[in-house]
């Protein structure tokens, strides 16, 4: 496990004193969204996307911090946009720190250099640096030659200087298994304290659409990935339950239950998750928890979520198993997933499928290293501050 002794207290002592109330759902963690504007455009990305009055549009630091004590979530995610073009982002981070609670900032890493010496090194505090490769692959993915030697130099920076870092990946279509277990060989290496990794969402305003995995590609290839690890006897740390990784490989039965990463931006609370933008937001916590109808949402529930494998839906839902089987969960970490056998079955369709149509137009997959951002995204994008 990649997750501090110190952090996995305090998180089970969370999650037990919430169950023992009686707590059905309760936030595990909060997903913090101050600004969406970034100096990237990714293909598989459609975060950048909004107007651009929305992407000049910041959280104040009271609006973030007020999330924070609202929700109560004992672990706070900081992504994007990219966290750090935010002038206050110090700040922001000093108050959640503060008031103890685990704070992942995400970041493409591009401005880290520069902005280092406004954090302090805390066992609150995680520099997530984005990742989805090495050199070749990730540059491809975030459409830009430079940035992987750039996030690699920062990444070194910041452990240097005594910071939690973490790498966080996202994988598409058309990876190889080698590559990936190439990739998180030299992740290890650069001494990041775990690897966060997801199948990509298919965001409904991403440039490339084909880029995304299905539910069973994305099972078979997180086995093929493990196995490659587990001939080479890796030494991977991830920054997630062995339950979850577990799922990833197709082994459990899991129902997405977003009420455990709930989403906080320019908008308000976001229904009912991060990766959904357009379902609404609640005007405050307690609304989205009581008012939000949660039935509507995961796979098989809802066509937008049948292909959705993230962490950010799925994580809670291992953590949850984890304490009802707790040698279940232990079989899994000392094991670790299993990587052939039948997978365990998908969770049946419960909405009427529309009828197809007669004649769909063919799909053309363009390889990813000949995508580059349209022009309305490369203005979208900014230098940084």
């Amino acid at each position: 496990m990649g997750i501090p002794l110190i952090q996995q207290y305090r998180v089970a002592r969370y999650i037990l004193g919430r169950k023992l109330r009686g707590h059905k759902r309760y936030p595990l963690v909060l997903m913090l969204e101050p600004l969406f504007q970034c100096n990237l455009a990714c293909a598989g990305c459609g975060k950048i996307d909004y107007p651009k009055e929305i992407l000049q549009k910041r959280l104040s630091v009271e609006q973030a911090l007020g999330a924070v004590d609202e929700c109560g979530a004992p672990m706070v995610s900081i992504p994007g946009g990219e966290p750090l073009i935010h002038r206050d982002m110090p700040q922001i981070i000093a108050g959640i720190v503060s008031r103890k609670r685990f704070v992942y900032l995400c970041t493409n890493a591009i401005l880290l250099a520069k902005h280092i010496e406004e954090y302090r090194p805390s066992p609150y505090l995680t520099f997530s640096v984005h990742l989805d490769g090495n050199r070749e692959r990730h540059d491809q993915s975030v459409c830009q030659e430079g940035v992987f030697d750039k996030a690699v130099s920062a990444i070194r920076l910041a452990r240097s200087k005594g910071f939690r870092v973490t790498v966080n990946c996202t994988l598409f279509q058309q990876e190889d298994p080698v590559d990936v277990a190439d990739f998180f060989d030299t992740a290890m290496s650069l001494g990041v304290e775990g690897i966060t990794v997801s199948p990509g969402y298919s965001y409904q305003h991403a440039p490339r659409q084909d880029v995304f995995l299905g539910r069973s590609a994305s099972k078979q290839l997180f086995r093929e990935i493990f196995k490659r690890g587990r001939e080479r006897r890796a030494r991977w740390s991830f920054n997630h339950s062995a339950l979850f990784l577990d799922f990833l490989a197709g082994n459990q039965s899991y129902q997405c239950t977003p009420w455990s990463t709930p989403t906080y931006n320019l908008f308000g609370w976001q229904r009912p998750c991060y990766l959904l933008t357009d379902e609404g937001y609640a005007k405050s916590y307690r609304s989205l928890m009581e008012e939000t109808d949660w039935e509507r949402y995961g796979a098989g529930r809802n066509p937008k979520c049948n292909n959705c494998m993230a962490h950010c839906g799925y994580e809670g839902t291992a953590v949850d198993d984890a304490f009802a089987h707790p040698l279940k969960a232990l079989r899994t970490s000392l094991r670790g997933p299993r990587v052939s056998g039948p997978m365990a079955p998908e969770l049946p369709v419960l909405y009427e499928e529309p009828p197809l149509k007669a004649e769909a137009p063919a799909e053309v997959t363009i390889p990813l290293a000949e995508v580059r951002p349209s022009a309305n995204r490369e203005d979208r994008r900014v230098s940084g501050a």
